[in-house]
């Protein structure tokens, strides 16, 4: 099993806490040195802060591109990798994006509000594994 640094978790309670920007600096510091196959899971679970970070800021097309590049980055890691629950973070961030997709870009705000707000249903979490 992958072990993963303590920077990495502490940029996952950054995310966790909606701290999108902080996860940003922290995971992308991680990413730059990282090897594969860490480097492209780090870029996965940045990307999907950065577009958590477009949403906050109602930017729709920000959102859906970097909610659909970590997708693809984060896919090849299911079900779970260094302790993460990868499948479910693809199966939370696959619906918040289909979601976006189907409301379109005039009810960017209201998926703000929602992520402001930590409704569950419209939220990322990454999970670790017991």
């Amino acid at each position: 099993m992958e072990h993963l640094p303590e920077q990495f978790w502490e940029g996952v309670q950054q995310f966790n806490q909606g701290q999108f920007y902080a996860c940003h600096d922290t995971l992308e510091a991680l990413w730059m040195e990282a090897s594969e196959p860490s480097k492209s899971f780090y870029q996965g679970i940045l990307q999907l802060a950065v577009a958590c970070y477009h949403l906050e800021n109602e930017n729709w097309r920000g959102t859906v591109i970097l909610l659909g590049e970590g997708l693809a980055k984060l896919r090849n890691y299911q079900p779970d990798y260094g302790s993460v629950d990868v499948a479910q973070l693809i199966c939370s961030s696959f619906e918040l994006l289909s979601a976006l997709q189907q409301a379109g870009p005039e009810a960017v705000g209201d998926f703000s509000q929602q992520l402001r707000a930590a409704q569950p249903s419209r939220t990322l979490q990454v999970q670790r594994l017991a």
